[in-house]
């Protein structure tokens, strides 16, 4: 038995539609021994939640929070305003058809051929003929006394007031009559479930990262760990513990009372006078008192013991979530077993962490939950989800789980929270894990892609070059430079293959690739630029992809597609240029920096292109040429380009029109 979806229904940021999250199916620890040699990989079947803040991800944990642990704890502020909006608009109008609520579905999966414990679910099982694999659980937070509320409403909604604020006034009622409203259970069929609450069938247990920079929270945590285990595990060695302090306070009381309580009670003679009041001072040491101070934390470096609060936060944060992990596994009751579905969240745990951290957070938990559950031999049937806005935590987790599944990509659209849902289907070109693309996807998503989750648009780049130059002038635009616009390069006319993910995610995205004219080894000899696209075909996988054809003049600049545009060169001085290089010397060609530049890297080439007395426009009609010479040196030209952008004062070169399309593009896109 698992927690398989939510779905929240006008709940803070989300709306109707778009608002499902899905988790990742939990098999016990013993059952996942034995289908796998080695350890258990946690992170495959590990949850996350992503998205930039303020998107929603924390509302999805507090929504799991307050239906689980804090039953009926829903106010005004966890209603959505634009649906309030409505309604009050509604009100204003004489409707009151409409009442104020709260929806939220929960499914629970069934394990096939498992002994699952069903008492809890059985009034939510649909009775029939196809086995069940699932149950629905409708929670609705909704109003008791609707006529009640109802009049309260034609009583405000009366009212002449001169600046009368429908939403305000409803916001106002809904706060007043909160006590109305009550957290109800219904099955599929709709019938009420009486005497149910969520947490008889879920635990929900969140991890928080806590304020450790108060110097002893790892000395508290552990100090709750052995107290624990002291009273729960070795409850033997307490009574021991407690019969050997019985001892030590008899020889304490007795040298306090020998040493220190007579004198006390003669000096209280003297100084009131006939007075028989006398004072017992005696040891008290006890279990309870002896366990909050017990243990004093401290990292073990070499031959040195470093105190708590000499440490980095990032590593004193890593070990308060497996401190609580620790506390987590050892609490869990044994009868526990598939009786109830068992959820563990840890929110935001990159705070801290350095980058190399975030990258490994997953594989540091799988190691920790396969060592304490190896040590425990417990029966631990708990989901993991995990809320970030890292991408080394992305990483992290397709890396070692392999996989893009369980990945909830959480974002805004016109004011609301929107969930979309990644797995390896909707990230690979064709549904198929085992092909070559998937396996691509994968390994290159490393190095930036995942950052695309977290960025207002994402431009993917061929080359060196345009990954180096393009940043700047992203800078230079005011309608981008205060946005996170993420930059892929790609090394190659790869970027066809994350199409699905793209159209998953949403994200605004810009492929710039490289027309690449097919041609013949004479042309290619000769240098000889292109003046006619008649009969030509062009080498360029994406841009075949996207357009399905391999004839360039069949094709339109630019190829869009959905949130996708794909933009490559078109011509300058009638000439039709094939790569970034031959485009941006042909554009600025009697640029001084781009000629100084030329100049500098290829001295003899130089004169040979623009020949003495200077012609610059060789430069353009040559730059087919330059593109070739230019091969084995295109990260000294775009160093060499940026540096003289960012220290001299001269024109800057312009892009080329169709980087200028695409910047145009994402400007109007985001």
């Amino acid at each position: 038995m698992y927690f398989k979806a939510i779905k929240l229904h006008n709940f803070r940021k989300f709306r109707t539609t778009e608002n499902v999250i899905e988790l990742a199916d939990a098999e016990s620890y013993e059952k996942r021994k034995q289908d796998v040699s080695e350890d258990v990989n946690v992170a495959s079947t590990v949850t996350l939640v992503v998205g930039k803040n303020n998107a929603g991800k924390t509302t999805i944990i507090q929504a799991l929070d307050k239906l689980v642990n804090r039953n009926d704890k829903f106010g005004l502020k966890d209603f959505n305003i634009d649906y309030l909006k409505e309604i009050a608009q509604k009100y204003q109008l004489g409707d009151f058809s409409t009442l104020p609520s709260i929806e939220f579905e929960v499914v629970i999966g069934l394990d096939k051929g498992k002994d699952d414990y069903v008492t809890n679910i059985i009034p939510f099982l649909t009775i029939g003929g196809v086995e069940t694999t699932q149950v629905v659980i409708s929670i609705k937070f909704e109003l008791t006394e609707e006529e009640a509320f109802i009049n309260a409403v034609k009583t405000a909604f009366r009212k002449e007031k001169k600046n009368f604020n429908p939403l305000y006034e409803l916001s106002n009622i809904i706060e007043d009559k909160i006590s109305l409203f009550k957290l109800n259970y219904y099955n599929a069929r709709g019938k009420k479930v009486e005497k149910f609450k969520l947490n008889q069938l879920v635990e929900f247990v969140p991890i928080l990262v806590t304020n450790i920079e108060s110097g002893n929270a790892l000395s508290a945590a552990f100090n709750r760990i052995v107290k624990y285990r002291y009273e729960n595990t070795f409850s033997a060695d307490k009574e021991q513990i407690e019969s050997d302090l019985d001892s030590i306070n008899e020889k304490l009381t007795q040298n306090i009372d020998a040493t220190h309580t007579k004198d006390i009670n003669t000096s209280l003679g003297k100084i009131i006078s006939g007075n028989s009041v006398q004072v017992n001072l005696c040891a008290d040491i006890t279990f309870r008192k002896l366990m909050e101070n017990l243990i004093r934390y401290e990292y073990v470096e070499g031959d040195k013991n470093i105190p708590e609060n000499q440490f980095g936060l990032g590593y004193s944060n890593l070990m308060m979530i497996i401190a609580q992990l620790i506390d987590y596994i050892e609490k869990y009751p044994e009868s526990s077993f598939n009786s109830k579905v068992n959820l563990i969240s840890i929110e935001e745990p990159e705070t801290h962490m350095h980058p190399q951290m975030q990258e490994l957070f997953i594989q540091y938990i799988n190691d920790a939950v396969n060592i304490l559950l190896e040590a425990k031999d417990k029966h631990v049937n708990s989901q993991l989800i995990i809320t970030t806005h890292s991408s080394h935590i992305v990483n992290s987790k397709i890396q070692t789980g392999g996989t893009f599944n369980n990945i909830n990509y959480i974002t805004e659209r016109e004011g609301k929270s929107v969930s979309i849902l990644l797995n390896d289907k909707a990230v690979t070109p064709t549904g198929n894990d085992a092909e070559e693309q998937f396996k691509f996807i994968k390994k290159h998503i490393k190095f930036g892609v995942s950052d695309a989750l977290f960025s207002d648009a994402v431009i993917f780049v061929e080359g060196i070059t345009e990954n180096a130059i393009l940043p700047y002038y992203i800078a230079a635009e005011s309608k981008l430079n205060h946005r996170y616009i993420t930059i892929v390069k790609i090394d190659g006319a790869h970027a066809f293959v994350y199409e699905n993910m793209l159209k998953t995610l949403g994200v605004p995205a810009a492929i710039i690739t490289d027309l690449d004219i097919e041609r013949s080894d004479v042309e290619k000899k000769g240098y000889i630029s292109i003046n006619s696209l008649v009969d030509r075909k062009t080498t360029n996988k994406t841009i075949e992809h996207f357009f399905g054809t391999k004839d360039i003049e069949k094709i339109t600049w630019p190829i869009t597609c959905e949130n996708i545009a794909v933009f490559f060169q078109d011509c300058v001085d009638s000439l039709y240029r094939t790569s970034f290089e031959e485009a941006f010397i042909a554009t600025n060609k009697k640029n001084i920096m781009v000629n100084d530049v030329l100049k500098e890297i290829k001295p003899r080439i130089y004169t040979e292109i623009v020949g003495d007395p200077v012609n610059y426009d060789n430069n353009s009609s040559m730059a087919y040429k330059w593109q070739r010479k230019l091969s084995d040196s295109k990260s000294e030209f775009s160093s060499s380009i940026l540096y003289k952008l960012l220290v001299e004062d001269g024109d800057a070169p312009v892009l080329p029109k169709y980087l200028q399309d695409a910047l145009e593009y994402i400007k109007k896109a985001i």
